[in-house]
Formats: C-alpha cells, structure tokens, sequence
C-alpha cells in the first residue's frame, strides 16, 4: 500500500505535531483516560504509564451523565466519576497539572456538547487552549450546528475533529472533513465503543474515501485491542484509538499492567495478553 500523504498545509499545532511524528513513525497510538475515573490519583499514574509506553496522543475524557457514543465501559466509568463529585472546573485543573508536566504528549479534551453549552462554549475552549489542549471531540455535536464551534476552535488554535463511520455518504465525509482540523476520528464501524472490531472488506474502501474528501491525518478507533489490529492498520491509517480497552485494563489490573501492554501493540518482542 502507498506511502501515506499528509497535507503540507499545517494549520493547526496538533496536526502539524501529528505530521512531524508521523515522519519518524509507521503508526502513532492514542490512548484515553475518564478524568475522576477511578480516580484522580489513578489518573495521574495511568497517563505517566502512558507516556512512558510511548503513547503519542491522551485523551482526557470530562465525564458526562449521558455519553451516548460510549459502551458499557466508558458509561459506568463517566458515571461514577460523576457520582464521585468530578466538576468541569476539577477536570480542567487536572488538565492544567497533566499538559505542563508531559510537554510532548498530545492532550486532547474528549466530551458532550452539554459540558460546553453548560459552561459556555467559548469560555471552555479558551480555557483549554491555555492549558495546551491541543484538540477537543464531541461525538454529539453535527456539524449543521457547529459553526461557531468551529470558528472558536480556530481563534484558540484548537483543532476540531470530528468522528466518521463506515456509513457515513460521501457528501456528509466531505461536509465534515471541510469543517475539521488537526486530523479526523473514523469509527472502525457502527455501534458504541468497546466492541471488538473486525475489519471487514469494506474498511479499505471506506479510508479511501475520506482520503479522498482530506488530507488531515486520520486515526481509528472503537474496539481497537490487539496487536494485530495495530499492524492491521499500518500503512492505513495515522493513528491508532485505544481507549476503552485501556480503561478497562487501569481498573482491572492497574498502571503497570497497561503500561506494558500498549507498549506491547507496537513492540517486536512483547507479547499482547488478550482482555
């Protein structure tokens, strides 16, 4: 398969960080942490863990009641993290402490649209972009009514991704990859996270067609879990999600534990344990 292309057309810090990685690099991984979850503490050692396995890309999910875009997993992991009293303004404190100490990692804020509207848009994403957040998702919010979402992001230096899936028509991929920076999210295939995704014959067919509408770098996620995935999608892709699993593995079997295993899903040596 071709050499991937990436724009030369960097606008935004998070893309032109992805493109520069990218040079030295057949894939970049992005990992997830829910902010309050099991707690902030955990927090703190599961990202150290992170950055120590290599991961690139971190995103810091602000917990939400309702996080329709996520498995069972990712649900009871908002919830509690709720229930245990995480605010946005303690999420963005965390934030603060975990940008400045983990410099070269990528930050990424990851919630519903509710947070923002709640705290105020842009007030949100002027506080993000002075931590050094580097991009925000909001799985809930359509591009119909992101328009000034989006113009904020810009103003901020936030790049603004936006999630695909598999069904999504053409028109809307384009739509969409118009209205997006830094890189596009592509869901491995329908449903919520934490499934196990099999690529089906139709995965290649469905990058080409974002490749087609941008040249934003594009990461895959929703049930990304082994190692064969990760070499499955070199040569695709740009980054590599994992998220659900990652949190799973934090609670089930602790920092050390996930430390390890994403360093296994690109190591030439180390064996993947499957969840």
């Amino acid at each position: 398969m071709k050499t991937l292309s990436l724009t030369p057309n960097v606008t935004t810090t998070l893309e032109k960080r992805i493109v520069e990685t990218r040079r030295q690099k057949d894939i970049l991984l992005m990992s997830h942490v829910v902010i309050g979850y099991p707690s902030f503490d955990s927090n703190r050692v599961a990202i150290n863990s992170l950055v120590n396995a290599g991961v690139e890309l971190i995103e810091l999910q602000f917990p939400f009641s309702e996080p329709i875009a996520d498995g069972p997993v990712l649900i009871k992991a908002n919830q509690e993290a709720v229930a245990n009293g995480a605010t946005v303004n303690d999420c963005f404190q965390f934030a603060r402490e975990i940008t400045k100490k983990h410099p070269r990692v990528l930050f990424l804020i990851t919630t519903y649209y509710n947070i923002l509207f709640k705290y105020g848009v842009k007030k949100f994403l002027k506080s993000a972009s002075k931590i050094g957040i580097a991009g925000v998702i909001i799985p809930d919010l359509p591009p119909e009514e992101a328009t000034e979402y989006v113009e904020i992001c810009k103003n901020n230096d936030i790049a603004a991704i936006f999630l695909l899936t598999p069904k999504t028509r053409y028109s809307r991929v384009q739509q969409i990859a118009g209205m997006a920076s830094g890189m596009v999210y592509c869901v491995a295939r329908a449903g919520v996270t934490g499934d196990r995704t099999n690529f089906s014959e139709d995965f290649d067919s469905y990058i080409q067609r974002v490749r087609e509408a941008t040249s934003l770098p594009i990461g895959v996620g929703f049930g990304i879990q082994t190692k064969e995935d990760i070499e499955y999608l070199k040569g695709r892709v740009d980054i590599a999600v994992i998220g659900t699993q990652a949190v799973k593995l934090l609670v089930e079997k602790g920092a050390q534990s996930l430390g390890e295993y994403m360093r296994g899903l690109r190591s030439e040596t180390m064996s993947f344990t499957k969840l």
